[in-house]
């Protein structure tokens, strides 16, 4: 079974699930540490996975096409050897890219013309080479390729785009059905909700991805600057039409509040840059708090990063000694700064799971998120 729920909530949405691929089972609600290009920045895989206990990581598709390109990690068998990584594997479609990259692509029914960032080589992504690249990369889990618009956008911009991205889900639906993983393990493929912040556009592709029937769903299009309240007005309209039984995974989400608050809206797996780049300029995630590590209230803090020990690195530096590498421009500071604030998700989502189990999520859930979002 690839997805098995094992506790529900009684006063939320919030549910604990085991996800089985042949890489390893990942306990939800999980958060992804984005990986990019096949690195986590700053951050060695041996800390990943002893230090930090990351279940999964993400690599990104458009970045790896472009570098260090598919017939290297073909030759090399797939990322997972490549990067030297023995646990499970999401890869984003590069929907997202394309998106950023306004002024360097054209989006046509046959897919995305674009312009690399790095050298300005012409490209088309298209929903059958995106399932064929992720294939090559090999990837446990998969994603559709879609259009992500920005926000706000005109309801007529969003409905087309939409619909765009329901007629790429069903030709990459039929390719990933008509083609085989190259490596011995199993890929999942995961359709992808848009709709922007529209009610009814929402409904319709929530509607639509769930009539696949594919073993999990993403949402995507949120956490792109709408009103927080939005997203999750978005997240509930969504959760009440996916299938119950099926791993939900918000795209692109978010704070450590965001992630207790849709984690109670039922969502199941998240991915930021947050932790690693918020961190690599000073600002770290506590259970009592953020801190701007750069503050001169911290020069002679000797006290450890979280009281609590939410990460290793507090048995280790202070935010004094922390704040100096980061002041001085030093590799170390970022590095550490990383470090602290993955596991510090890693710790909240390893809670968030524990309370969900006694039936104490929301009475958490309430008390924690007031000190998640002060500025100390």
């Amino acid at each position: 079974m690839f997805f098995r729920i094992t506790h529900n909530d009684t006063d939320s949405n919030a549910r604990t699930g085991i996800l089985t691929t042949d890489h390893g089972k990942i306990e939800t609600p999980v958060f992804m540490p984005i990986g990019t290009a096949g690195s986590v920045k700053g951050v060695h895989q041996r800390e990943l996975m002893n230090d930090i206990s990351a279940q999964i990581i993400l690599g990104n598709t458009y970045h790896l096409f472009l570098r260090p390109g598919i017939d290297l990690i073909v030759k090399a068998g797939g990322l997972h050897k490549f990067i030297n990584w023995d646990r499970p594997i999401l890869t984003d479609s590069g929907g997202y890219q394309v998106f950023s990259l306004a002024e360097n692509r054209k989006l046509k029914e046959e897919g995305a013309h674009f312009s690399s960032h790095i050298d300005g080589s012409k490209h088309l992504f298209t929903p059958e080479n995106i399932v064929d690249i992720q294939r090559t990369i090999g990837a446990d889990l998969i994603m559709a390729f879609d259009e992500c618009i920005p926000y706000p956008s005109e309801y007529e911009y969003a409905k087309k785009s939409m619909e765009l991205t329901h007629r790429w889900l069903k030709r990459g639906i039929d390719h990933f059905r008509n083609t085989e993983n190259l490596y011995s393990h199993r890929q999942f493929f995961f359709p992808i909700v848009q709709g922007s912040t529209f009610k009814d556009l929402r409904q319709k592709s929530a509607e639509t991805i769930a009539g696949y029937n594919m073993p999990a769903n993403a949402i995507g299009g949120l956490s792109v600057g709408e009103p927080v309240d939005e997203m999750y007005e978005m997240l509930e309209v969504v959760n009440s039409i996916l299938p119950a039984e099926k791993p939900r995974y918000l795209m692109g989400v978010g704070t450590p509040a965001n992630l207790l608050e849709c984690i109670a809206r039922g969502a199941d797996m998240f991915d930021c840059v947050m932790p690693t780049r918020n961190g690599r300029n000073g600002m770290l995630f506590t259970s009592e708090g953020i801190i701007n590590i750069k503050n001169k209230k911290w020069a002679d803090d000797l006290s450890p990063v979280d009281p609590e020990g939410t990460s290793f690195v507090d048995n280790y530096y202070s935010k004094a000694y922390l704040r100096h590498l980061v002041i001085s421009g030093e590799m170390l500071g970022a590095q550490i700064a990383s470090i602290h604030n993955l596991t510090f998700y890693m710790w909240l989502m390893k809670e968030a799971r524990n309370k969900i189990k006694s039936g104490e999520f929301i009475k958490w859930k309430n008390s924690i998120t007031k000190k998640l979002t002060e500025r100390l």
